[in-house]
């Protein structure tokens, strides 16, 4: 792929080098809090997301649910009886790289 074609908010995010969650918060408006291994805290939106495979999120209770998983991205089990390591359609997830670049910045205080 050239260079050019690449967004800028992407060539940013890479030259910096990719971040790691060290946490996830889940938010009563369907926002996610999240915190980088950089201290930075995120607010990650998906109020306008929730259709498709996101569509069961849309029970505030499962959005809760949220975790971490073992690759380091935000993760969903959609059935938390099914092993999700052998299911691997079991799972919701969100690349903590679009993560990153897709929020924005928690101002300190709100």
């Amino acid at each position: 792929m050239e260079s050019n074609l690449i967004p800028d908010k992407v060539k940013e995010y890479f030259i910096k080098g990719p971040r790691k969650i060290k946490n996830i918060i889940p938010n009563d408006d369907y926002t996610l809090t999240i915190v980088f291994d950089n201290e930075e805290i995120r607010l990650y939106d998906m109020s306008n997301s929730l259709f498709g495979v996101f569509e069961v999120l849309k029970d505030i209770d499962r959005f809760k649910q949220v975790f971490i998983d073992e690759s380091g991205n935000i993760a969903w089990d959609i059935d938390k009886n099914v092993d999700s390591t052998i299911v691997w359609n079991n799972r919701i997830d969100i690349c903590r790289d679009s993560a990153y670049m897709d929020s924005v910045q928690k101002t300190p205080g709100v």
